[in-house]
């Protein structure tokens, strides 16, 4: 089974938007896994799901100059978080949070896989996904010979439990970057662009979150692969959603126009 969704952009494209946790589906096999009551699980997914980050990405698109390419995640994070390292690499293993989630956001009990049933979440849905935006980035880069990904998320006004880094600052936009794939012209240009839909522009970097997604078999090889993560407050995304839109797809005409 697929659970991601891929648009096609414009042919020559840079671009591609990157939407992975968003949904707040579960398929049935999955949701046996959980030990939470329906109403437990509702609050969960309430607590941990970026909502409407996917009307950004989609928003933004229409708006671009020139189309981007979009990959969606289809299934909640709760299945699988395909931005986490699927291995000792990840920090987030530590308060059971990894690609397979084990605790939730208040530290309770989610689910107690064994190790046969986390590599069959790891085999049935991170390693398809992975491979899709993979194959992507390295058809892009085929076509075009260079790929800007923008990772789009959103965060609460106050940190959940399972933040490791949660008592820094919380603006309204957070710009994520990485030491090698984020050069100092692609932050400037998301700090720029979506400083114009923060409501007092108060646009941070790399707190409360740091990072952005790249495709494992390019991280920290290949340059021409670059990729900003934009995580924006909760409050700013329900009041101010046609500003982001707008804002988003201003940050894809930057890369657009190179």
């Amino acid at each position: 089974m697929t659970a991601f969704e891929i648009t096609p952009g414009d042919p020559s494209s840079t671009v591609v938007v990157h939407v992975p946790h968003a949904s707040t589906w579960i398929p049935d096999q999955v949701r046996t896994s959980i030990g939470l009551s329906d109403e437990e699980l509702t609050a969960e997914l309430e607590a941990i799901t970026d909502h409407d980050t996917d009307l950004i990405a989609v928003g933004a698109a229409r708006l671009a100059d020139v189309t981007p390419w979009l990959f969606v995640n289809q299934a909640s994070r709760l299945v699988i978080d395909p931005e986490r390292f699927p291995d000792e690499r990840e920090e987030l293993s530590a308060v059971g949070m990894g690609a397979v989630y084990e605790r939730t956001t208040t530290g309770a009990v989610l689910r107690s896989p064994t190790a046969a049933e986390r590599e069959a979440l790891l085999d049935g849905f991170y390693t398809p996904y992975s491979q899709g935006f993979a194959a992507l980035v390295r058809d892009r880069l085929a076509v075009v010979g260079k790929v800007t990904i923008i990772d789009v998320h959103s965060y609460p006004v106050v940190a959940l439990a399972y933040e490791l880094h949660g008592d820094g600052p919380r603006p309204e936009v957070c710009v994520g970057t990485d030491a090698f794939h984020t050069s100092p012209e692609l932050a400037l240009a998301a700090a720029s662009a979506l400083a114009t839909a923060a409501p007092t522009g108060d646009v941070g970097v790399n707190s409360p979150f740091l990072g952005s997604y790249v495709p494992l078999d390019q991280y920290e090889q290949n340059p021409a692969v670059e990729s900003v993560m934009l995580e924006i407050r909760r409050d700013v995304v329900r009041d101010h959603l046609d500003a982001l839109i707008a804002a988003t797809a201003a940050l894809i005409d930057t890369r657009s126009a190179r």
